[in-house]
């Protein structure tokens, strides 16, 4: 295998901070961008490891260097929490577009290949959750199986200015798109299902936003606080370990034979969906059988509104499962870990 000079925008969260430790195990140079350095703590003393305390909207002349340095440049900077959606959509968008299309143009100009991770929101809704009684069988998986290839992208309105997440991410893919058809640009585009692990979100809660579900429930969990389901929890979604995901992403990196060239691959877990209602329930049985709690101590389940939780404004996906054929038959790639394993070990970590 053929090391690479790496340069990881956005290498402090939680999927970069596991690719990093990843590529450096591999060999690789990492240049770890950021501004949040704890979760790279582990990375410091390891060979190949710089960390870059940058903030690209302040220095977009160094940032322009260290593109120019890199051979390869991942790029994961981006808000990715619905509290911030919804609270200060505007600073969403400017970051997660606006920021990273210029990273792009700089790629574009100085011919270097970009792995740009966008989200499985892409897709929005699906079309059961907006005409149920026009269908045969509104239930059908078949109407949640999003494809790279066919799926078209159906989000809310404008009112609902949650989406502006999905759209700012929709709109980037598309410029790359645009900038491959002409021969400019070698991409590709990651849209990953709901990753989960060690590392996830700080816990206590973060500062600012919500944290994501997961993290939410085994907060409650630990605190003995509500597990507050939003409108009823019956959205589905598949899970996928972060380990999982990991090593497809270091398939997309290596990149044989050119197979990952201008492509856009889902990474998830098919076999893992589970209603957010499931997942509490699922949370709380392993918190007892696992990790010693009492069942009596379990915090309450409740129901509350998406407006209560997070604000006006807010929307969600109904349901998204993951079509992977183009990373198992491309990259000879196939997840390992249930839902119960994927649950289990990312629980770990925490209790």
């Amino acid at each position: 295998m053929t090391t690479m000079k790496i340069l990881a925008l956005g290498a402090g969260g939680f999927i970069g901070s596991h690719l990093t430790a990843k590529l450096l195990e591999l060999g690789h140079e990492v240049a770890a961008l950021d501004i949040v350095p704890e979760k790279l703590e582990g990375c410091r003393k390891r060979a190949g490891f710089t960390y870059i305390d940058c903030d690209i909207t302040r220095e977009p002349e160094r940032l322009r260097g260290l593109i120019l340095d890199a051979d390869l440049v991942i790029d994961l900077i981006a808000h990715a929490n619905p509290g911030i959606y919804v609270k200060r959509p505007l600073e969403v968008f400017h970051l997660n577009f606006v920021e990273n299309l210029k990273i792009a143009e700089i790629c574009v100009a100085e011919q270097k290949r970009l792995i740009q991770f966008s989200s499985c929101e892409v897709y929005g809704k699906t079309v059961a959750s907006l005409v149920p009684d026009q269908l045969a069988d509104p239930d059908s998986p078949d109407l949640a199986f999003f494809s790279e290839e066919t799926t078209p992208c159906i989000l809310g309105s404008v009112q609902q200015h949650r989406w502006i997440y999905s759209c700012g991410k929709q709109l980037l893919e598309r410029v790359l798109h645009a900038y491959g058809l002409e021969d400019r640009l070698n991409y590709t585009i990651i849209r990953p299902f709901n990753f989960i692990g060690p590392q996830i979100d700080f816990l206590p809660s973060e500062k600012e936003g919500v944290p994501r579900v997961f993290s939410y429930f085994m907060e409650a969990l630990l605190d003995s606080t509500p597990m507050q389901l939003v409108n009823g929890g019956n959205q589905k979604r598949c899970y996928t370990y972060i380990d999982d995901a990991i090593n497809c992403i270091i398939k997309i990196v290596e990149n044989k034979n050119g197979v990952c060239d201008k492509q856009i691959f889902n990474i998830g877990t098919p076999a893992n969906e589970i209603s957010i209602k499931a997942l509490a329930r699922l949370m709380q049985d392993l918190y007892v059988e696992r990790f010693g709690a009492s069942r009596d101590n379990l915090p309450e389940i409740v129901s509350v509104s998406g407006e209560e939780f997070y604000g006006r404004g807010y929307d969600d996906s109904d349901r998204r499962i993951p079509d992977t054929t183009k990373a198992r038959t491309l990259l000879d790639w196939q997840p390992e870990y249930d839902i119960r394993q994927t649950v289990d070990m990312s629980m770990a970590y925490y209790v």
